[in-house]
């Protein structure tokens, strides 16, 4: 295993802590997620897991292959606990996410949950977002009047070529962005029309954050 996975797997096991026995769970997308859910499998936790919601039809995929029932998110109600991961965080644990085109139902099953805990390597913490460019979900026919107006916010679109979302919709990524106010980028892009969603998690950050090193892992909370 590599010194990256190491900590990607660290990260995931310590959050495995957070899970609520007899709760419905939320499952975000990505390769950090992907430990979580097969630690899930090694530790035999699926009997204290009723059902998960999933942000993406990967880790549908992958929950049903360890045995959880994936549930829609409006048969649940309110999730308790929501884990998933980032492309990049920051120490108030605002994040970029987006990298596997979820960010628009990680944001929804985010936004749902009572508590968000992120998993990450040492590598994903930033003192400034950006560097990772920015995902943003864009209706098809929006694609160059969205890109125009995220070049006038400063940013350098480009268009990920031949990927659909699991909504049927493309991604933007804007490179070359310093987010020094990521709440305020957040509510600019998406107020632009055409726009589905923006991959800043600044509006509803993390709650904790568990950043991953092959020696271990070291927790930050929200204030």
């Amino acid at each position: 295993m590599s010194p990256q996975d190491a900590a990607k797997r660290a990260a995931a096991e310590a959050a495995l802590q957070y899970i609520e026995p007899g709760e419905v769970l939320g499952v975000g997308t990505g390769s950090t997620v992907n430990h979580f859910i097969d630690l899930i499998a090694e530790r035999r936790l699926q009997a204290d897991i009723p059902g998960a919601v999933s942000s993406s039809n990967a880790s549908t995929e992958r929950l049903h292959k360890i045995g959880v029932k994936v549930l829609d998110l409006n048969q649940t109600g309110t999730l308790s606990l929501y884990v998933d991961g980032a492309d990049e965080a920051n120490r108030h644990l605002q994040l970029i996410k987006g990298g596997g085109a979820a960010l628009t139902r990680e944001k929804i099953v985010a936004a749902a949950s009572r508590k968000f805990v992120c998993i990450v390597d040492e590598s994903k913490l930033v003192g400034v977002l950006g560097k990772f460019p920015l995902p943003v979900e864009v209706i098809p026919m929006a694609r160059s009047y969205v890109g125009r107006e995220l070049t006038r916010l400063g940013g350098r679109p480009v268009f990920r070529e031949g990927v659909t979302t699991d909504n049927g919709n493309v991604i933007l990524d804007v490179h070359g962005l310093d987010i020094v106010d990521p709440v305020r980028l957040e509510n600019e892009i998406n107020g632009l029309a055409g726009v589905v969603c923006v991959g800043l998690f600044a509006r509803r950050p993390a709650d904790v954050l568990i950043v991953g090193s092959p020696s271990g892992t070291h927790v930050l909370k929200a204030a």
